[in-house]
């Protein structure tokens, strides 16, 4: 089958997207349990449990493994993938996550520090400002009054997190019939 018929018709994609959205519904249901209020925003937001980049590769390998079989090249491409992004999750991206929230404490003690005079805290805003700011446009030396944003500290997963994400996955891809 060709075009969006063919689209429709293929089992890895129609898994790892449902994986998918299944990971993010129950990422924001669980929110809405503990925070006791809807946020909208996780619906596609990264990090948190359970892991939807883990969920998605999960369900798409098990889906090319039950289609092509497990000794195809194309499962062996996904393992390595799925083992690549779930790895990422845990180590990476959840490090840079931990360093988003060391860096907001400091902007923060930084705002909240008193200046005798100021000129001082002037340039104290200013850089706090500038600390928002990509490096590129450092050297423009661009004034402007835009508010300092925090940087976003859910980027990675914890082990759990990732487990969670990954059984979501397989369980999502053994529900779906491989002739859909």
């Amino acid at each position: 089958m060709y075009g969006i018929t063919g689209i429709l018709h293929n089992y890895p994609l129609i898994a790892a997207l449902a994986a998918w959205v299944v990971a993010q519904f129950a990422k924001t249901l669980l929110d809405l349990v503990t925070n006791k209020k809807f946020n909208r925003e996780l619906l596609t937001a990264s990090g948190g449990m359970p892991s939807s980049h883990s969920a998605t590769v999960c369900a798409l390998t098990l889906a090319i493994g039950r289609c092509s079989g497990l000794n195809s090249a194309a499962f062996a491409i996904a393992v390595i993938m799925a083992a690549i992004v779930m790895y990422d999750a845990m180590g990476v991206r959840y490090s840079s996550g931990e360093q988003a929230k060391v860096l907001n404490k400091i902007i923060l003690l930084l705002k909240r520090t008193d200046c005798p005079d100021d000129n001082q805290k002037q340039r104290l805003e200013n850089t706090l400002k500038s600390l928002a700011k990509p490096s590129e446009q450092l050297d423009a030396e661009e004034e402007d009054d835009e508010e300092l944003k925090q940087i976003k500290e859910k980027l990675g997963h914890t082990p759990l997190q990732v487990l969670a994400g990954a059984l979501l996955g397989i369980v999502v891809a053994l529900l779906i019939p491989t002739s859909i």
